[in-house]
């Protein structure tokens, strides 16, 4: 190889360095949407904190949601995703796209039998991971009130390192009114389940209060 050639090499690679969009500083978000049971009916402040992470994202970033249902630890779950563009008029093309394809989702979802939020979970962090984003976040839209299926297992650690998850709208169920410890103790679990392997945990119920989430 003559020393023209490998400069030639090198100045080929350096451009191409210099075109590919930087991820120092991106954003990853992965929302799960709880549809099970009469949880199913919170669905449209669910797209309304979707709209809001929308506008709050910029090229470059990485957003998905994805349903909460019997077997969440699957891709099939996704309802949408998307890493935005660098050129900011493509970018906003794809978030329309992206409204789009929510709207469907939450004109057709119907509620799920079980509530498998650990596979969604992990879902999640599978996800983010392979995107590599600088800041890694989770969001979980659910009352926490996780219910499997007979068979599935899901005592398994995460690794919530670089993670922060935030549960969204914990709404209380008739049953916590009879014993306010079933909620307490739902979010003391989550809580020391996200910690204990690693990442930050938060709990945002007045969802008047999103400013500053992302």
């Amino acid at each position: 190889m003559t020393i023209t050639y490998r400069v030639t090499i090198i100045l080929i690679g350096l451009v191409l360095a210099s075109c590919a969009p930087s991820r120092t500083n991106s954003s990853g978000v992965y929302m799960l949407v709880d549809t099970s049971g009469t949880y199913r009916e919170e669905i449209q402040k669910a797209q309304q904190i979707i709209r809001y992470t929308l506008s709050r994202l910029d090229s470059t970033d990485t957003f998905a949601v994805a349903r909460v249902d019997t077997g969440s630890f699957s891709e099939r779950d996704i309802v949408a995703k998307m890493t935005f563009d660098d050129r900011p008029s493509t970018a906003n093309r794809q978030k329309r796209q992206f409204a789009e394809q929510v709207e469907t989702f939450v004109s057709g979802a119907q509620s799920s039998a079980y509530t498998d939020i650990t596979g969604g979970l992990l879902q999640a962090v599978e996800y983010l991971n392979e995107k590599e984003p600088a800041s890694k976040t989770v969001l979980i839209f659910s009352d926490l009130k996780e219910d499997l299926q007979d068979g599935y297992i899901r005592d398994i650690e995460f690794d919530l390192d670089g993670f922060d998850v935030i549960a969204l709208n914990v709404t209380k169920l008739r049953s916590d009114n009879v014993d306010p410890r079933e909620y307490l103790s739902r979010l003391s679990e989550w809580q020391h389940k996200v910690e204990s392997s690693g990442g930050n945990w938060r709990v945002i119920n007045d969802l008047d209060g999103l400013d500053g989430l992302l």
